[in-house]
């Protein structure tokens, strides 16, 4: 597997039109950090790390009356053409309704952490 960030979305956005309440994705520290974002942010009810039969993390989709909380999920930087912004060019998504994920010396942040901060970085993904 090339991506394995791109596959994780991919995993949840397949859940989501699924309407299955979780989802399981192999673990690695990167997808850990991501999947807590979108926990922090209220795009995913919780997030457990489970180890039968091998490490991976459980993910439970979050609705809201009977509608997906996450209505899209778009991978930005892939390994072919990476996409970094400075901490003046961070996008917005949505008109703020969304966030984005940026991947910053300090760890993954969301755009209103990494302003705080005034840090750029990688942008990983878009989701609202």
């Amino acid at each position: 597997m090339t991506d394995p960030i791109s596959d994780m979305l991919t995993r949840i956005r397949n859940a989501l039109l699924a309407r299955q309440t979780e989802t399981l994705v192999p673990y690695s520290k990167v997808k850990a950090g991501l999947a807590n974002i979108l926990q922090r942010e209220g795009y995913l009810a919780g997030v457990e790390e489970i180890n039968n039969p091998y490490r991976s993390l459980l993910l439970k989709l979050k609705y809201q009356s009977g509608q997906p909380a996450i209505r899209n999920l778009k991978r930005i930087s892939k390994p072919g053409n990476r996409r970094y912004v400075k901490s003046i060019e961070l996008p917005r998504v949505l008109s703020g309704l969304g966030t984005a994920i940026i991947s910053t010396s300090q760890g993954l942040l969301t755009v209103k952490e990494a302003k705080q901060r005034k840090l750029g970085g990688e942008v990983i993904c878009e989701i609202y």
